[in-house]
C-alpha cells in the first residue's frame, strides 16, 4: 500500500520504519525536515517507568500556586486563559486516584516494549549506539520528602515497573555529583535514554530514505474522501497527493487534520524548555530526574540536558526563555560545580490530551486512515510501539497492546 505519513518527528518516523518493515510504499508529509520540530529538543528519556500521567492525585490543590508564579512549573499567559481553562478543567478531571491507575495500567502497556520496539530500527540503521539502557534514577532531598510521591511511585511497582531504593552512600556511590543535595534516591534500572534525540530521529529517516522512502516537503490542509477512504491529500498551495492510506503523526500540529476524519479531540500544546549545557563537567551516567524541582537531567552527546516545566501559550507565540533560565539555576541549584559557560536553550511543542494518553487507532470517519499523535511528554518513549502497533492495525493483524484506552473514539460526545 502506497501510505502518506504525516510528520517526520519521532513517532512518523518510527512508524514509518514499522510499515516499510510490512512492505508498505511510505511517503514522508511534513513542511520540515527529519526532527526540526519537537523531536528535537526531547528530554531523551526512553523510560519504561514513565507511566504515570500528568496530572496526579491532589495536583488541583497546587494549581493556583503554581499559576501565580509565572516561572513555576506550570504557566499561561495571560490572553490564552479562555482557551486553556476548559482544557485544564478536563485534565484535572482525570486526576483522581481511580483514573491514574486506568491511565497509568494503559500507558504501562505501551511503555514496556520500548526497546524491543526501538532494537530492530535502531539495527536496521546501524544507529544502535544512540540508545542506552543505563537506568534513571529519581533523587530527593531525603526519604521523608520522597514518601510525599510513594503512592505513585508504588502504583509504577504494582504495574512491574522494577524500582529499588538507594539510600545516600548507595546513591552518591551512584552518581558522586550528586553528593551533598539529594540524600536519597529510586533507582529505575531498566529506563534509558538516547544520546542525541534529533540524530536517532534522523537516522530512522535516512534508513526510510535508503528503504525507499520518498520525502514531499508541504503542509496537509486537508483529505480527498471517496467512498469512505483517503484517496489524495490537500496540500498548501493548492496541490494534492494521491494516497491510498494515511497516518497522521503531526505531533501538536494534528488536531485540525484530525477533526476532519472524526469528533473533535482536544489536543493542546504544552510548550516545554531545555537548556544543554555544552560546558559540562559533570561525569553523569544515569539519567537523573529531580522530582522536587520537576527537572529531568540527561547526559548526551552535545552536552547535559535540562529539560521541565510546561507553558500554555499555543503554537504561534514567542518563547519565554525566562523558562529556560529559571531550568539553568536550578540545575546550578542541584550542581554548584557545573560549568555552565557554554550553553543553548530551545522551545518545542508537546502534543498532550486531558488524560495523557496518546490517541492510536483508525480514524472514525474513513477506512484508510489512523492516528498516532497526543504523545505528550513521552514521545520519545513511546514513538517504536505507536509504530508497531500502527503497523499491525494497517495489515489488520491484532495488536500487541490493548489500544482500547488510546481510542480517538474516546472524546466524541
Amino acid at each position: 500500500m502506497r501510505i502518506a505519513v504525516i510528520g517526520n518527528g519521532i513517532v512518523g518516523t518510527a512508524t514509518a520504519a514499522w510499515l516499510q518493515r510490512d512492505g508498505h510504499e511510505v511517503i514522508f508529509v511534513d513542511p520540515l525536515g527529519p526532527a526540526e520540530a519537537t523531536s528535537f529538543g526531547n528530554a531523551g528519556s526512553l523510560s519504561p517507568s514513565a507511566c504515570l500521567p500528568v496530572g496526579m492525585p491532589g495536583m488541583w490543590k497546587k494549581v493556583p500556586r503554581w499559576l501565580l508564579d509565572p516561572l513555576g512549573p506550570l504557566a499561561v499567559r495571560w490572553w490564552y486563559a479562555p482557551v486553556a481553562a476548559p482544557w485544564l478543567l478536563r485534565f484535572l478531571q482525570h486526576s483522581s486516584r481511580d483514573e491514574v491507575v486506568r491511565i497509568a495500567t494503559a500507558l504501562r502497556g505501551l511503555l514496556a516494549p520500548i526497546f524491543e520496539c526501538y532494537e530492530p530500527l535502531l539495527q536496521r540503521a546501524n544507529a544502535s549506539g544512540l540508545m542506552r539502557r543505563s537506568g534513571c534514577l529519581y533523587v530527593y532531598s531525603g526519604a521523608e520528602a520522597a514518601r510525599q510521591w510513594a503512592w505513585g511511585m508504588n502504583l509504577r511497582r504494582s504495574l512491574g515497573v522494577e524500582m529499588r531504593d538507594a539510600a545516600e552512600d548507595e546513591l552518591v556511590a551512584l552518581e558522586p555529583d550528586l553528593k551533598g543535595r539529594f540524600r536519597f534516591g529510586i533507582l529505575a534500572p531498566e529506563n534509558g535514554s538516547t544520546l542525541d534525540p534529533a540524530a536517532m530521529t534522523r537516522a530512522l529517516f535516512e534508513q526510510c530514505e535508503r528503504d525507499g522512502a520518498q520525502v514531499h516537503r508541504a503542509r496537509v490542509t486537508g483529505f480527498r474522501v471517496k467512498g469512505g477512504s483517503v484517496h489524495a491529500l490537500e496540500l498548501e498551495g493548492g496541490e494534492s497527493l494521491v494516497t491510498e492510506g494515511v497516518v497522521l503523526a503531526g505531533g501538536a500540529w494534528s488536531a485540525k487534520l484530525a477533526n476532519q476524519l472524526g469528533p473533535r479531540i482536544p489536543l493542546e500544546t504544552q510548550r516545554g524548555y531545555h537548556v544543554t549545557v555544552a560546558s559540562n563537567n559533570l561525569a553523569l551516567r544515569h539519567t537523573v530526574m529531580a522530582v522536587e524541582h520537576n527537572l529531568m537531567v540527561n547526559p548526551m552527546q552535545m552536552g547535559l540536558r535540562l529539560a521541565g516545566s510546561v507553558e500554555f501559550a499555543g503554537l504561534n507565540a514567542a518563547p519565554d526563555f525566562r523558562r529556560a533560565a529559571m531550568l539553568l539555576a536550578r540545575g546550578k541549584e542541584m550542581f554548584p560545580h557545573l560549568d555552565t559557560s557554554s550553553t543553548s536553550k530551545w522551545m518545542g511543542h508537546r502534543p498532550c490530551l486531558p488524560d495523557s494518553l496518546p490517541v492510536i487507532g483508525r480514524a472514525p470517519r474513513v477506512d484508510n486512515a489512523w492516528f498516532a499523535f497526543g504523545h505528550g511528554h513521552i514521545g520519545m518513549c513511546g514513538a517504536a510501539s505507536t509504530g508497531r502497533e500502527i503497523a499491525h492495525l494497517v495489515a489488520g493483524r491484532d495488536p500487541e497492546i490493548d489500544l482500547s484506552a488510546f481510542a480517538p473514539t474516546r472524546w466524541a460526545a
